[in-house]
């Protein structure tokens, strides 16, 4: 599993097909069935033009596609998530995550052993709990973000809910781009043995990519800083983002 999350780092239009040719390449023998029963138990899904991507669950409401990155230009104007795969010496983890798209600021972070909704929703709390919100908050259609509680939630706060859509799997890349440098510049380096210990080192490594380290696209300065420096989108004038469309 370690290897095929790696693999799909690398490719991610790989799908069971190709995913046994590479194992075997590196001796490891898998027949088909197994690997598309592994990718199904890690929340892998190859990108590719097809029906559907990702199964939600069954929502009364569905809503649009309103996040366009080119009119992303402040702070609190949209929030995004997403779940990815943490590998640990004997099992694994899922680690969901609440990113600012204009500053890059890991809001929030939360572990957990299964992909329920409650984890990404204590997520969202401890997002919340700053006293800051969102205008959007942006999410693909896996069953968490879709569920009832969750849609609530953010209702309850009077945001806007954005779903990624068929031929959008481009909307959440900056939230996959972080998962590429936890992955490569973290994950993969230590082995974690338990899931203590990948709580504390992740804690460790999020703080500091967000107060420590500076990113070339904010000008050399760290994500945290241009979070608590840039004005907040809900004093600015409203922007509509354009390329919305039906989430079907």
């Amino acid at each position: 599993m370690a290897r095929i999350d790696a693999l799909y780092l690398e490719d991610p239009c790989s799908g069971s097909r190709r995913m046994v040719v590479y194992l075997a390449r590196e001796g490891i023998p898998i027949s088909r069935d197994r690997v598309r029963n592994l990718l199904r138990r890690m929340g892998l899904r190859a990108i590719y033009q097809k029906p559907r991507t990702t199964v939600p669950g069954d929502p009364s409401e569905r809503f649009l596609c309103l996040v366009d990155l080119r009119l992303v230009m402040a702070v609190d104007q949209v929030w995004a998530t997403d779940i990815t795969y943490i590998p640990l010496q004997k099992g694994f983890l899922y680690l969901v995550a609440i990113v600012d798209l204009f500053s890059r600021n890991v809001l929030s972070w939360k572990l957990s052993n299964s992909l329920d909704t409650e984890f990404c929703l204590k997520a969202l709390e401890m997002a919340l709990e700053g006293g800051r919100k969102p205008e959007i908050f942006h999410s693909d259609q896996g069953c968490q973000f879709t569920s009832s509680d969750f849609v609530a939630r953010l209702q309850s706060e009077k945001i806007k809910i954005s779903w990624s859509g068929r031929k959008r799997c481009y909307d959440n890349i900056l939230v996959e781009r972080l998962w590429r440098t936890v992955k490569y510049e973290e994950v993969y380096l230590r082995a974690y043995s338990d899931g203590w210990e990948a709580e504390i080192s992740l804690a460790r490594f999020l703080w500091r990519y967000c107060h420590v380290r500076p990113h070339s696209s904010l000008g050399g300065r760290t994500p945290h800083e241009v979070y608590t420096e840039i004005e907040p989108c809900s004093s600015r004038p409203e922007v509509t983002m354009s390329g919305a469309r039906t989430v079907q």
